[in-house]
């Protein structure tokens, strides 16, 4: 897992492009690993071609970042309630950009006048990427405490410096240093870091003013005015450092006939055009004369100048006049045009050498604490399903809800699903959500194929004296049929539940498909999408009040489960007390489950008994269970009963605004999963793509 540190501007006119390319640029020069990404595209008003910053670092190095979502396309999605959608998509072009990488720069959203959205979107990027912020502020003429004050503002939406999210931040644009001899950026006399008010900030660089990298080419010039090209020249490589109009008389003009000026005058004064010719014939590499106004320079003055032209001076021409053109072009954007690589390059050097680059590797080479986000472990569920590629069956066929989720995952390629219900039934039902149904959603119709599970239904309960009348009834039930397709292997998985109680679901389950070698019971979990990452609470739709045994095999199926799904276990044995502190007989239960559940797997990280805000807050870890390898960073919460699990999961979902994905049963030798009566579409579709992943490995 890389270290993700992910850039935010504090203010727009940050930089935030430049500092990211140059702190790319430092790792690179140190021989890290390291990757880029741009979740969100935002394209200036102007632009028409490539998403600049994955554009240059395409151009300047060996990295082929994913291309960013448009912002158009998020703000679609975020407004249409997809919000996941988004975040999944945002992690899959993550994993493609970030590759084998140990570090990946991350270049945020700049807030916009238009759209004050883009603040929140960084910080739901934030946590579904799990990463590491980094703050970028460009100083320039501000204040220092205004500067600090507005650094200080951003992190407060992180959680502050001394939260372990904000890992410092970077000042951009600071004073250059008055002595030349010297790189360090100065404030008033002094070391700009010698002054800064907050000496427990951790700056990790401080980029000086440079106007060099400022300069933009006599073409970027033309384009932005629109001009026309009287004479070419050097046009795509001469710079601009200062744009001069031209007014006066001649004998004021010739203080600014110096190299890299553009110079600005009405097209009838030819006086002022042979003056310049005259300079360029003298090796003044002057970046190009605009002329102005709707008339022009006469033939024969152009080609008196033609040999000083040929010098390599670019002429432009344009209708506006002379002040209009000279207001227009001190509205020139700064950004770097994506055909200048000669300036990203310099850029990328430069700022790259006053980034503290030392710091940020001996940064990346800690031990990162692994944290599966929301977005992230939904990413996964779709990848794995993907690869399982298998055939699930969905008994509630003519349901509105599971009838847009099979499409879904159709389109997505999570699973083959199979609707049971009346063909004419379900398209009836996808026409009024306005729905295809692509042909690899099977409809089956129940009546045709009742008959044909009635004798393997009787042979499997023989020995209850089931009768072939009494089994024709009982599939009647669609749950019951598809649970015997799945029990004669002709689908891989079963999801129902959006209309039927978890005991529909689960009964014919339990009679037909039975538990597999090694387990003692069938239980479930649910994958509870915190804020900032999934963990699993077991068993909260199952088992009412398990003994001993019960809840050590709870605990061990869970945190198998939770590896599974990519979530490290960590699993806490959950009470009324933690350690030794308490007694009676509910306590100790969870005490014995929980030795003879290390006994068993003594692989496993498990505690017990242990209360919830000890299993969760590490501050409360410390004094309750100081010595706890699970304390304060628990995973798995194994709940002593169903009372308590229910009420507990239901509690965080409502309160909290928390998905929970589930209940996923296990201990069933093929996979057959509930659904809540409540459940979104969206949770139909991955309590789908868990069943697949079940069906993988059972």
């Amino acid at each position: 897992m890389p270290h993700t540190l992910y850039l935010v501007p504090s203010g727009a006119d940050a930089g935030l492009t430049s500092v990211a390319l140059g702190l790319l640029r430092a790792l690179d020069s140190r021989g890290v690993r390291v990757a880029f990404f741009k979740p969100v595209g935002q394209a200036a008003a102007h632009d028409s071609g490539p998403e600049r910053s994955t554009y240059f670092v395409r151009q300047t190095s060996s990295l082929r970042p994913a291309p960013p979502v448009p912002l158009e396309e998020a703000e679609r999605l975020i407004a249409a309630g997809r919000n996941d959608e988004l975040l999944e998509q945002v992690v899959r072009n993550f994993h493609v950009s970030a590759g084998d990488a140990d570090v990946v720069v991350v270049e945020g959203l700049v807030d916009s006048h238009e759209n004050a959205g883009e603040g929140e979107l960084n910080r739901e990027l934030v946590r579904a990427l799990s990463a590491e912020v980094v703050i970028i502020g460009a100083l320039g003429r501000t204040p220092l405490p205004d500067f600090e004050a507005r650094i200080e503002r951003t992190a407060s939406r992180y959680g502050g410096f001394r939260s372990g999210r904000v890992i410092g931040f970077i000042i951009n644009r600071a004073p250059a240093p008055a002595d030349r001899s010297s790189s360090a950026p100065r404030w008033s006399g002094a070391p700009l870091n010698s002054v800064l008010s907050h000496a427990d900030w951790p700056l990790l660089g401080m980029i000086p003013e440079n106007p060099e990298l400022m300069c933009c080419r006599t073409i970027d010039i033309a384009r932005h005015l629109g001009a026309s090209i009287v004479n070419e020249g050097e046009i795509m490589i001469r710079r601009v450092r200062r744009i001069t109009l031209l007014a006066r008389t001649l004998q004021n003009l010739t203080r600014s006939l110096t190299a890299g000026s553009i110079l600005i005058t009405p097209g009838d004064r030819a006086d002022v055009v042979v003056l310049v010719a005259l300079a360029a014939a003298n090796q003044i590499p002057i970046s190009g004369l605009i002329l102005t106004g709707d008339l022009e320079v006469s033939k024969a003055i152009l080609d008196l100048c033609k040999p000083a032209f040929d010098t390599g001076l670019p002429v432009l021409r344009v209708d506006s006049n002379s002040y209009d053109t000279a207001t227009h072009l001190a509205q020139m954007t700064h950004e770097i045009p994506t055909d200048d690589l000669e300036r990203a390059q310099r850029g990328m050097d430069f700022i790259a050498d006053h980034i503290d680059g030392e710091w940020i590797v001996r940064h990346s080479q800690l031990p990162l604490e692994a944290r599966l986000s929301p977005a992230a472990f939904c990413y996964r569920l779709s990848e794995l399903a993907r690869k399982a590629n298998k055939r699930i069956v969905l008994p509630e066929g003519n349901e509105p809800r599971t009838v847009r989720a099979a499409a879904i995952c159709a389109e997505r390629g999570i699973a083959r699903c199979v609707l049971l219900a009346d063909p004419e039934e379900a398209r009836r039902v996808a026409a009024a959500q306005e729905i295809t149904l692509p042909d690899s959603v099977e409809i089956l119709n129940p009546a045709t194929l009742r008959q044909n599970y009635v004798a393997p239904l009787v042979e499997l309960r023989k020995h209850k004296g089931l009768s072939p009348a009494a089994a024709a009834d009982i599939l009647e039930d669609n749950v019951w049929l598809g649970t015997m397709m799945l029990a004669l292997g002709e689908v891989d998985g079963l999801v129902s539940g959006a209309v039927h109680s978890t005991a529909n679901t689960i009964r014919p389950a339990l009679q037909v498909i039975k538990t597999k070698p090694g387990a003692r019971v069938v239980s479930s979990i649910f994958f509870m999408c915190l804020p900032e990452q999934v963990v699993v609470y077991g068993d909260c739709a199952v088992i009412p009040d398990p003994d001993v045994e019960t809840l050590a095999d709870i605990a061990l199926q869970s945190a198998d489960s939770a590896a599974r799904f990519g979530i490290t276990p960590r699993v806490a044995m959950l009470s009324y007390s933690t350690g030794e502190s308490g007694s009676g007989s509910d306590v100790d239960k969870v005490r014995a489950a929980t030795e003879l559940a290390r006994r068993t797997r003594p692989d496993l990280l498990l505690d017990g008994p242990m209360q919830y805000d000890a299993a969760v807050i590490p501050e409360v870890a410390a004094t309750k269970a100081p010595n706890s390898p699970v304390a304060g960073r628990a995973t798995v919460f194994v709940f002593p009963d169903l009372n308590t699990g229910n009420t507990t999961y239901k509690a965080v979902q409502r309160s909290a605004h928390v998905i929970s994905i589930g209940p996923m049963l296990q201990g069933l030798r093929r996979p057959v999963n509930d659904l809540s009566r409540g459940a979104l579409v969206e949770d139909i579709v991955y309590t789908i793509a868990i069943t697949a992943i079940q069906a993988d490995e059972s």
